[in-house]
């Protein structure tokens, strides 16, 4: 029962979230792409993912303890707060803080996920805004 419920609010999710993609306002100078493009395929694979396992739920799940569950809101709360705070602070800025974070919850110890968040942080930035040339929040330092 639990995993039907899961799949119901995640598809309901995707239907939120494409719903919101669909209200970015292009610009007249738009890259090929568009800015809806992403967001709408993020909106598409979670919600054929919470059909899924709304059709096919597994007959006996089993919870994480109590712990864990903390875990994985505190995750969430950084991801809420990653995205308030991009636009403030920066691409470069934001994802190294989050993803240095994540890092650490994922296992990596505190000293190793300061090095790994900003090297996740500087990737991306390379990959996407450098070579693919997308635009990317610019926090005070210009990048």
């Amino acid at each position: 029962m639990s995993d039907r419920i899961l799949g119901a609010f995640g598809l309901a999710l995707a239907i939120f979230y494409a719903w919101a993609a669909l209200q970015i306002q292009e610009s007249f100078l738009s890259d090929e792409v568009g800015p809806k493009t992403f967001p709408l395929i993020i909106a598409t694979i979670l919600g054929l993912s919470s059909i899924a396992i709304f059709i096919k739920p597994d007959p006996d799940p089993t919870w994480p303890p109590m712990a864990r569950i903390v875990e994985i809101l505190a995750a969430v709360v950084v991801m809420f707060l990653y995205a308030m705070f991009l636009r403030q602070v920066g691409f470069v800025i934001a994802t190294a803080v989050a993803s240095a974070y994540l890092s650490w919850r994922l296992g990596s110890s505190p000293l190793m996920s300061l090095p790994i968040g900003v090297a996740i942080s500087v990737g991306i930035y390379v990959v996407f805004h450098l070579i693919f040339g997308l635009s990317l929040a610019r926090g005070p330092l210009g990048f």
